[in-house]
């Protein structure tokens, strides 16, 4: 189950988002859904059409399924999703 202390294991595609800091003035308050992500941007669905936001200089507030909202610094996940999500685990098994 995913929870603020295992969020970066998990997809975050289809997760709700709300950039809440971010370098780029721009950037800050878009909200929406991931529907992708990159080694380097989520991709966001918002009320205004596709949104690609980096993740370097970005702070993210993530609502999880369970209704828990996680603040995450975008420089941590600044990997290929698939990768960040296999490190995870094998951390967690060994």
């Amino acid at each position: 189950m995913i929870s603020s202390q295992n969020v970066l294991g998990h997809e975050l595609i289809g997760l709700d988002i709300l950039v809440s800091g971010a370098a780029n003035p721009n950037h800050r308050g878009i909200s929406g859904r991931i529907i992708d992500e990159t080694k380097n941007l989520l991709v966001i669905e918002t009320a205004r059409g596709i949104k690609r936001i980096p993740k370097m200089h970005s702070t993210l507030r993530v609502l999880l399924p369970s209704g828990e909202l996680v603040e995450i610094d975008g420089s941590v996940m600044v990997l290929a999703p698939e990768r960040r999500i296999n490190l995870h685990h094998k951390k967690r098994i060994t």
